[in-house]
């Protein structure tokens, strides 16, 4: 019965840190954001296509 006890202790233990992380995240301004996430998939491949010219440009300005 003595564990029973013990478990029940170490359970809540673990929700009330999670409980905690989760406060902690949400006043920190983790979910302020909604509306990027879903976009950003649609945006990246014309980011990272930019980003390779920039590279090449400035690649070929560092050679000369």
């Amino acid at each position: 019965m003595g564990i029973i006890y013990f478990m029940l202790v170490i359970s809540l233990l673990i929700a009330a840190f999670f409980l905690g992380a989760y406060i902690w995240a949400t006043k920190d301004g983790q979910f302020d954001d909604d509306y990027t996430p879903s976009v950003r998939v649609l945006f990246d491949d014309e980011i990272k296509k930019e980003e390779q010219k920039t590279k090449k440009t400035n690649d070929g300005d560092s050679e000369v």
